[in-house]
């Protein structure tokens, strides 16, 4: 316990002002003497022991009747540990333009509004602490822990299963740890938003795995400046939100991880840049099994890394001439709509004259053969009305499909796909018909044939001998009635005739291939 002789001036000044909950401002209305970073050259007229500040906040110096207790320091030099781990603080705190010489401590804690601004702190442990109101770290500068017993990789600011009934407001704050964790927040459960806009930058990782974030996640123009241990430059995954807001010059330079994340709203990348780790190794997006109602990813320019899409669902897709890079995971993809972003509108991507090309080019971006993702787009855009466009879809997922198979099935996928389209464009078998029947009508025509039984049969009808070559099942008279004494028409006919059996055979399991798979 302090005695109140003990107190330097600027703490009995602290001391008496903390029961009605006035302001102690220490600075000297000089900017560029009040800058936090500063603060290691601040006297003994601006400087307070973070063990005042825990006493007062534990009940050292009571409320006065009519007043709301509470302590609000500006531009003091913080010497010690601000230690309240465990503790139960029944006041507020706010504390503005301060440094603070060690970390503070909220491991455990139960505390009210905490409102520490323009500040400079060397790390802030708040494990499994519970916040009842706001969290405002705005325009500070954290720094990473000397260590923390909760995390085994170097942080900065720790939130693991911390639980904040307000907004975490962190705008045009600085956090650093490179190569580490600059948030570490895994099991954060918040009630208000989180909001990093204005400024905001890190260097390491921000990790979110599991939070939820009924508020939403507002990261307009943040800096994520150097990803993590593990390439990652911000992690989301299994994050439950709202609206998770990454636009306006969010620059990522490391992954941005959303695996399994579930957002109800809208998730927009709208010109923003998704740089990838610097080596290349990683991918740019990796949100597989994610759901989200709006996606849009008209990024400010093409990503570096590949996007992972595998297995995610969303109901609305918005994406531009920026949006993929080479590499695309699109395996699993369900969406309900695709708008595309044509002179900063909104505009639906079906029924456009490159529309089926560019997609399917999009989809070919994905390594390997894989029949979901050309499915899905053949389903969306019957959905829209737009058969024709989806037969071209599944054709060209048998052409792609083709390219697996071993040589003697390409050889005979090659053929289906002349004749009948896959089965998708019969009107071919009847194109090679027309061909053939007005070639052995042309050739036959020009030449006499010899009855097989003269004075027997029918007339010679060139038209009508050469659709009884083409047709293989039944008969018309005339390939039985006659014959050939010049060997290179004989030959003809035979080549009609296997024409017609391959023609028939192709068109009906082409048919039979699209029924099947209807």
């Amino acid at each position: 316990m302090f005695s109140y002789d003990g107190l330097t001036s600027p703490e009995r000044e602290l001391w008496d002002a903390f029961p009605q909950g006035r302001r102690v401002d220490l600075r000297t209305g000089v900017a560029a003497d009040d800058r936090a970073a500063g603060g290691v050259r601040w006297g003994p007229g601006r400087t307070v022991r973070a063990a005042v500040v825990v006493a007062l906040l534990l009940g050292a110096n009571a409320a006065q009747p009519g007043a709301v207790a509470g302590l609000r320091l500006a531009g003091a030099r913080l010497t010690g540990r601000l230690d309240l781990a465990g503790a139960e603080v029944g006041h507020a705190l706010w504390l503005e333009d301060c440094w603070f010489e060690e970390s503070v401590d909220l491991l455990g804690a139960s505390t009210r509004t905490l409102v520490i601004t323009g500040s400079r702190i060397p790390g802030v442990e708040a494990y499994a602490a519970r916040i009842e109101g706001t969290l405002d770290l705005r325009r500070s500068v954290v720094e990473r822990l000397g260590s923390s017993p909760f995390n085994h990789v170097s942080t900065a600011l720790s939130l693991s299963d911390a639980r904040v009934t307000g907004g975490l407001l962190l705008d045009g704050a600085e956090i650093s740890a490179p190569g580490g964790w600059a948030v570490a927040a895994g099991g954060l459960v918040m009630e208000g938003g989180l909001t990093c806009r204005g400024g905001f930058a890190v260097r390491g990782e921000v990790r979110l795995p599991g939070a939820q974030l009924p508020g939403g996640l507002f990261m307009r123009g943040a800096q994520l400046l150097s990803p993590g241990p593990t390439g990652a430059a911000l992690t989301l995954d299994n994050a439950v939100g709202s609206t998770f807001d990454f636009s306006d010059g969010f620059v990522a330079n490391g992954t941005v991880r959303l695996r399994g994340a579930r957002i109800s709203d809208s998730l927009t990348f709208a010109r923003a840049v998704l740089s990838g780790p610097g080596d290349g190794r990683g991918p740019s997006l990796a949100a597989p099994s994610m759901q989200a109602a709006d996606v849009d990813l008209t990024l400010a320019r093409v990503p570096s890394g590949a996007v992972d899409l595998r297995g995610a669902q969303v109901s609305s897709l918005h994406d531009g001439e920026h949006s993929w890079p080479d590499v695309v995971e699109l395996d699993g993809f369900v969406y309900g709509s695709v708008t595309v972003d044509e002179a900063g509108e909104r505009r639906e991507a079906v029924g456009r004259r490159d529309s089926v090309a560019r997609r399917v080019a999009w989809i070919r971006r994905s390594p390997g053969y894989h029949p979901q993702p050309y499915e899905q787009l053949a389903g969306w855009y019957r959905k829209a009305g737009h058969d024709d466009d989806a037969r071209r879809v599944l054709l060209a997922r048998q052409r792609h499909r083709r390219r697996t198979l071993p040589r003697a099935a390409r050889v005979w996928g090659h053929l289906l796909d002349a004749t009948v389209g896959y089965g998708y464009r019969p009107w071919l078998a009847g194109v090679w018909l027309l061909a053939l029947t007005s070639l052995g009508t042309l050739v036959f025509g020009a030449h006499s044939p010899v009855p097989v039984k003269r004075g027997e049969g029918a007339p010679f009808q060139p038209l009508v001998y050469t659709l009884d070559l083409l047709i293989p099942i039944g008969g018309l008279g005339q390939r039985t009635a006659w014959y050939w004494p010049d060997s290179g028409l004989q030959w003809l006919a035979y080549l009609l005739i296997a024409l017609g059996w391959v023609l028939t055979t192709a068109v009906v399991a082409g048919v039979t291939r699209v029924l099947q798979r209807n």
